[in-house]
């Protein structure tokens, strides 16, 4: 087996049409220690600070993406309504925070970025399972969790309004 035909480094082939053994990299290819994920967009910070709103806008297909990463990745600790009573939970595991709280509904798009990348807590990192741009989706889908809880009535139609009927 330590005998098998192959070719050596930048020698000949007949094999393919422009002769070289050696192939061209893939189009795209990230050479290993030379992506730079130090940016906003990977991190959740600009300056030391938390991007308050994604760069990511929130398109029905964003916001698709981030309910299906959301429901594999979030809902067994945080459910899938986001109030943080998962399987996890039911099971005997410390219970995660609602993101229905006052301090989530106001923290920056980019904490919590940087929790799913970091960690938090008891909650693991998920940078290696979840990539900066599926971040940012579930983030546009924990937003619209939030807002489905405390949407103002102000932003509603004439017409949802008055289905509430003066409800708040």
């Amino acid at each position: 087996m330590q005998d098998q035909p192959r070719y050596e480094a930048y020698r000949r082939s007949a094999f393919f049409e422009d002769g070289r053994a050696a192939r061209p990299p893939v189009e795209g290819t990230v050479a290993r220690g030379t992506l730079d994920d130090t940016g906003p967009f990977h991190t959740g910070k600009a300056g030391g600070q938390y991007v308050r709103t994604s760069p990511v806008p929130p398109t029905a297909a964003v916001l698709a993406r981030g309910r299906e990463r959301f429901d594999v990745f979030c809902a067994p600790c945080h459910d899938r309504t986001g109030a943080g009573g998962g399987m996890i939970v039911e099971r005997g595991f410390r219970r995660p925070p609602s993101f229905h709280i006052d301090r989530l509904r106001e923290a920056a798009d980019g904490y919590f970025v940087e929790v799913i990348a970091q960690g938090f807590g008891v909650m693991p990192s998920y940078a290696a399972q979840v990539p900066p741009a599926d971040r940012w989706a579930i983030v546009a889908y924990v937003r619209a969790l939030q807002l489905s809880q405390h949407a103002p009535v102000a932003v509603l139609s004439a017409e949802d309004r008055a289905r509430l009927g003066g409800r708040r």
